[in-house]
């Protein structure tokens, strides 16, 4: 019994060791003829299908996202339009020329005025909405989804707030919708 598992052993071995060290040789067969092959391109992978391409509204989305990650934290600067400091308007501003191909006007008054007037329960991606901050002060930022809208905030900096904040809600003035991508 134990001579046998020995030479058991000794040919799994010698098996092994013989699969490892011979290289492949291809045959004839596995060569594909030249009428055989075909580019990548016409190569059928039934497991790949093309990703779906984003609406307009989730490419602005990401865009605004996008701007968010770049201005976050700059702080707010009456009358800025950098890094060192920024404004609600400069922030819409250049949001819509950068990452939209839109020319907006540089003040929040002329930004009110610009587009088509919509009501807030018609709020999409993109659209701008104002609020009256003062007896003269205005204030715009631009709606992201869920209520949320991107801003220059005299307190905070660039950053995103809610509408519901009772702040906000409280001093909603107004939206306007821009044509993004023929959206309007």
């Amino acid at each position: 019994m134990k001579r046998r598992m020995l030479l058991l052993h000794i040919t799994a071995i010698i098996t092994t060791a013989g699969c490892s060290m011979a290289p492949y040789q291809h045959s004839p067969q596995d060569t594909p003829r030249a009428s055989q092959e075909r580019p990548l391109s016409q190569t059928k992978h039934p497991q790949s299908k093309p990703a779906p391409s984003p609406s307009p509204s989730e490419l602005v989305k990401a865009r605004l996202y996008e701007q968010f990650q770049e201005w976050k934290g700059t702080r707010y600067q009456l009358g800025g339009m950098s890094k060192r400091g920024i404004d609600c308007s400069a922030l819409v501003l250049l949001t819509y020329r950068d990452h939209m191909g839109i020319q907006l006007p540089r003040t929040t008054r002329y930004q009110a005025r610009t587009g088509k007037a919509i009501k807030r329960s018609q709020l999409r991606t993109g659209d701008l909405v104002f609020f009256k901050t003062g007896r003269r002060g205005r204030h715009v930022g631009i709606y992201i989804e869920n209520g949320q809208f991107l801003h220059a905030s005299v307190s905070r900096g660039v950053t995103i707030s809610h509408l519901s904040e009772h702040y906000w809600n409280s001093r909603y003035w107004r939206a306007r919708r821009l044509d993004i991508d023929g959206r309007s």
